[in-house]
């Protein structure tokens, strides 16, 4: 998720990266000479279960599309990904309605480069979809999945959250739904998902575009228009004067500058179906890898390259072929995901012990945290707060890995539990009855392997260093 934004931060350095750590040297170096991988998707994807985004914009590249010829009651539970649900592929589709030509990302672009297989899933009946494809860090052999939600309105239009490649494949899954599409949402400045989001909506002229505020990009800081996105509203704190305010209720995060750029999303409560949608704030990483992620990236990551390498605990490393099997498919997405929450994990030659101490639990990407929100706690807090004592979520869905997740407030309010930490006070929101529970779930969603925190940590050391990231910003409004 936030990989993409690690890379930016990483090159501002010039001659003060000898101030990096050795680990630091060796995991920048192991994302950036990770096994190439096939973009080219061979067969159809029909599951589910669903990383952590890639933010900060970039503008080198291009990217343009080619057509050739119920429980009633929150309470402290099991956080679990949904399972229940029915995931289609377009699998009548071939390969031309799976092309699209992409090579944006500034300095590693976002692939797959020609072909992006799409998977909808009904993730509350006859009223929100999931649509999901892959996205990859560059020539590298990871990947995660990205998500669009879309919501059926009471007017029987649809509204349609952080847009994803306009594949043939995919608009032809989004036209099935049987209703027209009304608002376009961009819910971040993040420009995995504000890439999309200007040939999305030539899609659909008559559907309202609407972004998050404080839109920026980098190298240059160029207007939306550039990206295609014209004529876009701007989302408001709170604002009960959108044209879905009945249905759908929004809180921004807007934080001070935290580094080339500020850290902006909004989150949404859907009231009739009591569902949260975020973007980055949070992810749940399924112990199987999603569907929409192709077998040939997954057995590109089970390989033992330069990445493992340097990667192994000093290891003896094996050269031998990878077969195709299930084992090494989940080796592979194991690897995949320590890649993207550590940037260098301890010990990529086996990532089952990180693996199983990440996955299956509510959390904030170790990346996002360490380099975002530990940055402004106090700004973090208060969204928080805010969505906590106003929606009585019972799922959330992020733009990344599993969804739709059963999950209550007790639930975020522990994934967040690092925050106490910070500011030495505990949520004042918090039900007392919960206190002791959430403290619980707090720590067991705030631990991450010391191990594997390292080269995060040293990254963070260096970005501080050279004036990229600042130590603390304090956003609360007094």
């Amino acid at each position: 998720m936030t990989l993409h934004y690690v890379m930016y931060h990483s090159s501002l350095g010039g001659a003060e990266d000898k101030v990096l750590t050795e680990g630091f040297k060796k995991a920048m170096a192991a994302v950036a000479v990770s096994s190439p991988k096939s973009s080219i998707f061979q067969n159809p994807i029909s599951r589910r279960e669903p990383s952590s985004g890639l933010f900060g914009g970039s503008l080198k590249g291009f990217c343009f599309q080619l057509r050739p010829g119920n429980k009633s009651r929150d309470r402290i539970n099991l956080v679990v990904a949904a399972t229940n649900s029915t995931t289609i592929s377009g699998s009548r589709g071939r390969g031309g309605d799976r092309f699209y030509i992409n090579f944006t990302g500034f300095p590693f672009p976002l692939g797959p480069f020609l072909n992006r297989s799409t998977t909808r899933t009904e993730a509350v009946k006859g009223c929100i979809w999931l649509f999901e494809q892959e996205q990859a860090l560059g020539f590298s052999s990871v990947s995660t999945n990205i998500r669009m939600t879309v919501i059926k309105l009471k007017s029987g239009g649809l509204w349609v959250h952080a847009p994803i490649a306009p594949t043939k494949e995919c608009i032809q899954l989004l036209k099935e739904l049987g209703a027209p599409v009304e608002y376009i949402v961009l819910p971040t400045f993040a420009y995995e998902h504000k890439i999309f989001v200007g040939p999305f909506s030539r899609e659909f002229p008559r559907a309202q575009v609407w972004v998050a505020p404080r839109q920026w990009s980098w190298p240059l800081n160029l207007p939306l228009e550039f990206f295609g996105i014209f004529r876009a509203k701007t989302l408001k704190d709170e604002d009960f004067s959108t044209p879905w305010a009945d249905e759908i209720e929004q809180k921004v995060l807007s934080s001070p500058e935290v580094g080339i750029g500020p850290y902006v999303e909004v989150a949404f409560y859907h009231k009739r179906s009591r569902t949260l949608l975020v973007t980055d704030a949070v992810i749940f990483v399924p112990r199987q890898p999603p569907d929409c992620i192709s077998k040939e990236s997954l057995l590109a990551s089970a390989k033992n390259g330069l990445a493992v390498k340097l990667l192994s605990k000093g290891k003896e490393v094996s050269q031998e072929p990878v077969v195709d099997n299930k084992m090494n498919r989940q080796k592979g997405w194991e690897r995949m995901v320590l890649q993207i929450l550590f940037l260098g994990p301890s010990n990529l030659l086996e990532p089952n012990a990180s693996f199983a101490q990440m996955s299956q639990k509510l959390i904030v990407s170790p990346i996002v945290k360490t380099l975002v929100f530990s940055k402004v706690p106090e700004k973090v807090r208060d969204w928080v707060d805010g969505i906590v004592q106003d929606w009585r979520f019972k799922r959330i869905i992020p733009a990344h890995f599993a969804a739709p997740i059963n999950a209550g407030r007790s639930d975020l309010l522990a994934a967040f539990a690092f925050l106490d930490d910070l500011l030495d006070e505990p949520y004042v929101t918090r039900p007392s009855l919960s206190l002791l529970f959430t403290s619980l779930l707090g720590k067991a969603a705030s631990y991450f392997p010391p191990d594997d925190m390292k080269t995060l940590s040293s990254l963070d050391q260096f970005l501080v260093s050279v004036g990229a990231v600042k130590k603390t910003v304090s956003g609360r409004k007094r």
